[in-house]
């Protein structure tokens, strides 16, 4: 067998959307030919794989390919690439759970300090730099840019129809504020949504909003993501939830809890960006055996 077949992985997960982490720190070990769409669906599978709503690899920026296309000037200041796929092997613009995870294995493989991270540091994504930052306690944040309302739609579930706001965070959102429980509709299928909207597809939000407490706004949410299914929990699902909450408010800023299937994150809202936080765990360390395809 070969070093390659003999890749190691991490598993870890933010709020219970899980990923595999592939480290990959001189682009040698999983090159964009060994990570095929099929060893994607493989390495996902959660019976003949290691199960996950996506892979994350650890690579540095110079070796991706398509980097230099969508970080342009910020090429060289972006050290590291979150290279995420979706668990049907699709790329992904971006992940604010993954990207939590993503920095939170950076620092456990040792590629960087964690103290130095709570000042941030520029990680790329296919959705552009990304800020990401450790914080006192524990949890990491990141800063997942503006929120961009594109205009109205609709998505039929349960055979109920909800309206929703379509929300950009770099990748398509349809958050649908509703007071049908949450809990009571099945998100196993694809979701219908209007195609003329949502070309490239688009993930859905249900919402309920909750008493708010302390904060601005509490909300509770699912979500079907595309490409994946249901999750227990998406990050920028999370923030443009939380977007439609103080747009149905009528606010533009303040902070919002969103209670998710997987745990709670916190997203804010100031100076024309969204910061989302929340907790990033790695559950498992490995390396993949020898009846691994390829190995």
């Amino acid at each position: 067998m070969t070093d390659a077949g003999r890749a190691r992985f991490l598993k870890g997960h933010g709020t219970e959307n899980d990923f595999v982490v592939l480290p990959d720190p001189d682009g040698s070990v999983w090159p964009e030919g060994r990570l095929s769409p099929a060893m994607v669906r493989r390495l996902c599978g959660r019976r003949e794989g290691i199960g996950g709503d996506g892979v994350l690899r650890i690579v540095p920026s110079r070796y991706v390919p398509d980097a230099a296309a969508v970080l342009g000037a910020d090429l060289e200041r972006c050290a590291w690439f979150m290279d995420h796929r979706n668990a049907d092997g699709s790329t992904a613009e971006m992940c604010g759970n993954g990207i939590r995870l993503f920095l939170y294995a950076l620092v456990t493989e040792g590629l960087l300090d964690r103290a130095a991270c709570e000042a941030g540091v520029l990680v790329g994504t296919r959705g552009g730099p990304r800020w990401v930052g450790a914080t006192p306690d524990g949890e990491y944040w990141v800063d997942m840019g503006p929120a961009r309302a594109f205009g109205e739609g609709k998505a039929v579930v349960s055979g109920q129809v909800f309206q929703g706001l379509a929300v950009s965070m770099g990748n398509p959102h349809l958050a649908c504020l509703t007071d049908v429980d949450v809990d009571t509709l099945d998100l196993g299928g694809q979701p219908e949504f209007d195609p003329g909207l949502f070309p490239d597809g688009v993930n859905v939000e249900l919402i309920n909003t909750l008493p708010a407490g302390d904060a601005d706004a509490h909300i509770r949410l699912r979500v079907h993501e595309r490409g994946v299914g249901e999750t227990r929990s998406c990050g920028t699902g999370a923030c443009a939830a939380a977007y439609a909450a103080l747009a149905a408010a009528g606010r533009d800023t303040g902070t919002v809890v969103v209670d998710v299937p997987g745990g709670r994150l916190s997203v804010r809202f100031e100076q024309g960006t969204t910061v989302l936080t929340g907790p990033a765990v790695i559950v498992a360390t490995g390396v993949l055996g020898q009846e691994w395809p390829g190995s």
